[in-house]
């Protein structure tokens, strides 16, 4: 098992720096709306540690329409990158987005 030093990782990010410079800005929108959702599950089950889970079908439903719609940005950024039409692929997010948010709605009652 090898370890990664401390000019390794630096090397690394900054790689990581140079060819995400070259990422389309529409997927870069869509990578902050990917951090979005995962950082407002983290904010919601931090919360649920803290405060508790009494309405604890909300506390269900709001991390699971959090962590769908990171799962379906997910699945767009994927398609978008395949070079796939725009105008459908888009289309499909939207309907699926809508579908999740009426579960999550229906879920909480």
């Amino acid at each position: 098992m090898s370890r990664v030093s401390i000019p390794d990782l630096g090397e690394i990010v900054g790689v990581f720096r140079k060819e995400y410079a070259k990422t389309p800005k529409l997927v870069k929108v869509v990578d902050c709306f990917i951090v979005y959702a995962v950082t407002t599950a983290l904010l919601q089950y931090s919360y649920m540690l803290i405060c508790g889970s009494f309405p604890y079908n909300a506390f269900l439903a709001g991390l699971g329409c959090s962590l769908g719609f990171a799962i379906l940005t997910v699945c767009f950024r994927m398609q978008i990158n395949e070079g796939k039409m725009l105008e459908k692929v888009f289309a499909d997010y939207c309907v699926a987005c809508i579908f999740l948010f009426l579960v999550a709605i229906s879920y909480v009652g």
